[in-house]
């Protein structure tokens, strides 16, 4: 079963010019599920390779507007497309006050819409996988979410399987579904007798916002993939504390506690470019990268080489990606910018993602 993350906005706050509000895709076989809906989400699954899909299912991290304030038009766009298909939305509570206001926008829909309030421990259980919703620190209601694939069966021992007579062919497939197969002469070849120890399903862990706190490191411990928020570099460490967001150093000191096997950091600050952040989040865990847009986290199973980061894999074949550097930041050879965040940015007044004085006011949905 193939999983992997597509990353449609890796911004922090504020759009630039390369990088798009908060949005990830997970792909696990044929389903979608798509995690933050930032503003223009709708339109970066235009531009990539997978298209602007029935989505079923949409969590939603929590309610500041750089992470739902693309909500409203894809469900409009869906209602004008003549969707038919039901939609569920996930959310924190707060999920129904804040459709209250947002119906106003988006009118009347073709089709059913779901929404379904979870407080951390609460899950969406599946026939092989679950999600489940776990506490951050963010300073509103706010969730991460984790996605934890059941126990495969151990590894089959071929040569002891032929040892005991089983045959070639379904009686194998059998055996390795956990059924008992009879051989010809009556006897009987136990799961147990060719099945190895059950191996551990795959697991992620999609943070949101938050600071580096000890409910993330509890449900990411040994996670094969921690999607992490790095807003700031460690020079910004007291803002990073005011403003409940993580630093780079914070993001790379809980995965090497946690024993992940990739951490992936996003929703950057305007102020810096990848490379600064992958090379401080690096110096603590070697295992990092800083996924662009249309980025790729194919989560392989461990015996098949584990988690890699696959540069533009999601752009549409008329799209033409932003060329990588070597490092996995995301960005070409770029130097850091001193705050001055992407290049080719227009000038910002003041800081949008949270500002020094004064305090910081939970229902100010622009950090």
């Amino acid at each position: 079963m193939d999983l992997d993350l597509v990353f449609l906005g890796t911004s922090g706050s504020v759009p630039t010019a390369k990088r798009g509000l908060a949005g990830t895709l997970i792909r696990r076989g044929g389903e979608r599920i798509l995690v933050d809906c930032g503003e223009g989400t709708q339109r970066q699954l235009l531009r990539s390779s997978v298209g602007l899909v029935e989505l079923p299912e949409i969590f939603l991290t929590h309610y500041h507007a750089d992470h739902y304030l693309g909500l409203p038009g894809m469900l409009k766009t869906f209602a004008l497309r003549g969707r038919e298909v039901p939609l569920t939305v996930y959310g924190p509570p707060g999920l129904n006050e804040l459709f209250g206001i947002l119906r106003r926008v988006f009118g009347r829909l073709s089709y059913d819409l779901t929404l379904v309030e979870l407080s951390p421990g609460d899950g969406v259980e599946r026939a092989d996988y679950r999600i489940q919703a776990f506490a951050v620190e963010h300073g509103l209601s706010a969730n991460g979410y984790v996605l934890v694939e059941a126990a495969r069966p151990g590894r089959f021992d071929l040569d002891e399987a032929k040892r005991l007579g089983v045959p070639e062919g379904p009686s194998f497939g059998q055996l390795q579904g956990g059924q008992t197969v009879e051989l010809s002469d009556g006897s009987t070849v136990r799961p147990e007798q060719v099945l190895g120890p059950a191996r551990p399903g795959r697991k992620v862990a999609l943070a949101g916002d938050t600071r580096a706190a000890e409910s993330v490191l509890e449900v990411a411990r040994e996670a094969d993939v921690l999607v992490h928020e790095a807003t700031f570099s460690v020079e910004e460490r007291e803002r990073a504390e005011e403003t409940l967001h993580a630093t780079a150093t914070s993001a790379a000191e809980l995965a090497a506690a946690a024993g992940v096997g990739l951490l992936a950091l996003t929703h950057l600050s305007n102020r810096y470019f990848g490379p600064e952040i992958v090379r401080e989040a690096r110096a603590i865990f070697p295992q990092t990268v800083v996924p662009k847009d249309f980025d790729i986290i194919d989560v392989r199973f461990p015996e098949r080489g584990g988690p890699r980061l696959v540069k533009g894999g999601a752009l549409g074949r008329h799209e033409e990606g932003e060329p990588h550097d070597k490092d996995g930041s995301g960005d070409p050879g770029e130097r850091p910018g001193g705050g001055g965040g992407d290049s080719d940015d227009p000038a910002l007044r003041g800081d949008p993602v949270g500002a020094r004085v004064g305090r910081r006011d939970p229902s100010d949905g622009a950090r």
